[in-house]
């Protein structure tokens, strides 16, 4: 039976199946929440106004595997996904953005600074996320394989997450549901990095990078028809 390696640069992998990336986000939270206050003892405060638990992002990180930037990009770009979800897919932009800087210049492993690290998130609102979300990223792992391994390799990686900046920043924008078609561009090249399919992280890029392109266009005829107005009542 094969067992986990190290690359050249002391990346870990493993030639063994991995369980999939829904399951594995799915068991963590499941763990957290059962664990309640006394994983975070130094914290507290461990629950929200309405008495459910909730964790900090440093130590959903600290729980993660070698798949971990894969694994919490998924993870924060879920929530993004949704139609008419407010709010919420501009708080987890902002990690997004750290990790995917931190993929392009190259770190092995996810590091938050202090303020992202100790931002507290509710347990059930992302358990809630990840079981409306189990039955679509199981449709797609069923399809993810290795394949175009350059893509998703040290070098590839670093490329994809300085391209991952682009479509993570436009989730920004303060319209409505302007976080969908990024939030599932980003969800599923983070699909693609966890199962390193190249395919799959070139797909997500393509959706993000077309819904920004799309974004700039509809931006800028809607300047033009505001400077056209503007010249008319002149």
């Amino acid at each position: 039976m094969s067992g986990p390696s190290m690359t050249s640069d002391n990346h870990v992998t493993d030639d063994r199946p991995a369980r999939g990336a829904a399951k594995v986000l799915h068991d963590i939270l499941d763990d957290m929440a059962a664990a309640g206050p006394a994983t975070h003892r130094e914290e507290a405060n461990t629950e929200t106004d309405d008495g459910s638990p909730k964790a900090r992002l440093g130590d959903l990180i600290d729980r993660l595997d070698e798949r971990a930037f894969g694994l919490m990009l998924l993870l924060l770009a879920l929530p993004c996904c949704l139609p008419f979800v407010y709010l919420l897919p501009q708080i987890v932009a902002l990690p997004m953005l750290a990790l995917a800087g931190q993929m392009a210049a190259g770190r092995a492993h996810p590091w938050l600074p202090e303020s992202l690290h100790e931002r507290t998130f509710s347990v059930p609102a992302f358990q809630t996320v990840i079981a409306r979300s189990e039955k679509y990223l199981s449709w797609i792992e069923r399809f993810a394989r290795p394949r175009l391994l350059s893509v998703t390799s040290d070098r590839g990686a670093q490329i994809v997450g300085g391209l991952l900046l682009i479509p993570t920043a436009s989730i920004l924008v303060p319209l409505p549901s302007t976080n969908t078609i990024p939030g599932i561009g980003v969800a599923i090249a983070a699909l693609g990095l966890i199962e390193r399919d190249g395919l799959l992280v070139i797909l997500g890029l393509t959706i993000g990078f077309l819904w920004v392109t799309l974004l700039l266009l509809l931006g800028a005829e809607a300047a033009e028809l505001i400077k056209n107005w503007l010249t008319a009542q002149a």
